[in-house]
């Protein structure tokens, strides 16, 4: 072996290593650009985030700071959070731009609507959260409030709750990529997958029932979609297996 054989693979990964941290770089100013687009905005973020509970609250209700410094780092916090999830199509971008030229052709095929798929399934999932659930959530904690108490929440432990429910929903919606990932790989089957959807539906509950409060009306909020998720996981898996079937490849 020459030589200039056996410095072909350094060399190789050397370049590998130079263009992840290339697109890495471009990830993180795609970031930092969204960030100083939303920076002059984050009160008035903060306000629109407030306002399924503010809608909520009796007359002369608010939110209120404990901490001195709450009231700015609080929103800067949010537009950090929001400039991430709004920069996430063009941070998988480059990941794709990455790994897409060691990928076959089928894997392409593949991978290109479950990428999108997966990033509109969560944004769909954080926008069911503010429109449906949030409202419904605030309402009962609302009514629940007793009587001689003022329910004054700090923006602090609003901002931290309200993102919690927006990670589980989005995550949750991402159910049906999970599941054509699982056929694809061929962990499971669209077969299997109906044979096991009553135990679904109890993993689903209790899912439910783990990440929202406890009233029946915010478990079902969450429980019914991902039951249709899965449903939908299920037509998926079933086209994807069929596609990748030796009778479709012939």
């Amino acid at each position: 072996m020459s030589a200039e054989q056996s410095a072909a693979p350094p060399e190789r990964l050397i370049d590998h290593l130079l263009e992840l941290r290339s697109r890495l770089l471009k990830a993180v100013a795609g970031w930092l650009l969204v960030l100083l687009a939303l920076l002059p905005f984050a009160n008035k973020l903060y306000g629109w985030l407030a306002k399924p509970l503010l809608d909520k609250l009796p007359a002369g209700g608010q939110l209120i700071a404990i901490d001195v410094a709450a009231p700015f780092f609080t929103p800067l916090k949010l537009a950090l959070v929001v400039a991430m999830v709004l920069s996430a199509p063009w941070a998988l971008y480059q990941l794709w731009s990455f790994v897409a030229p060691g990928l076959y052709q089928r894997e392409k095929r593949l991978a290109r609507p479950l990428l999108v798929s997966a990033v509109l399934l969560f944004y769909i999932g954080c926008a069911f959260a503010y429109l449906l659930v949030l409202p419904t959530v605030f309402g009962f904690l609302a009514k629940t409030t007793p009587t001689g108490v003022a329910m004054m929440t700090d923006i602090t432990h609003y901002l931290d709750f309200v993102l919690v429910i927006f990670l589980a929903f989005g995550l949750s919606f991402e159910l049906p990529v999970a599941l054509v990932v699982a056929v694809a790989l061929g962990a499971v089957t669209p077969s299997q997958l109906r044979e096991w959807r009553g135990y679904a539906v109890v993993v689903i509950f209790i899912i439910a029932a783990i990440l929202t409060p406890p009233d029946i009306l915010s478990q079902l909020l969450l429980a019914l979609p991902m039951m249709a998720l899965y449903e939908l996981g299920i037509v998926a898996g079933g086209w994807v297996k069929a596609k990748n079937s030796p009778v479709a490849d012939a």
